[in-house]
């Protein structure tokens, strides 16, 4: 095992906790068109996560793209 087959395995943990993490409602419902409201910005610890989100997806495509090379 080579050191891509480890990065893509935290990044794919990484990733799954951070998208776990963030909520868009409150509920099922909500989430299913259920709420009236429509949240366009992100701000505070929400715009840091999706932006942390967005890089360890990056990460982990580049991981299993090295090692596929790396073959």
């Amino acid at each position: 095992m080579n050191i891509w087959n480890y990065v893509t395995i935290v990044s794919a943990v990484l990733v799954t906790i951070l998208i776990l993490i963030q909520t868009r409602g409150a509920s099922l419902g909500a989430g299913l068109g259920g709420a009236g409201e429509v949240n366009t910005v992100r701000r505070g610890s929400d715009k840091t996560l999706h932006q942390l989100t967005i890089i360890l997806v990056v990460i982990f495509a580049a991981s299993i793209i090295m090692t596929i090379v790396a073959q």
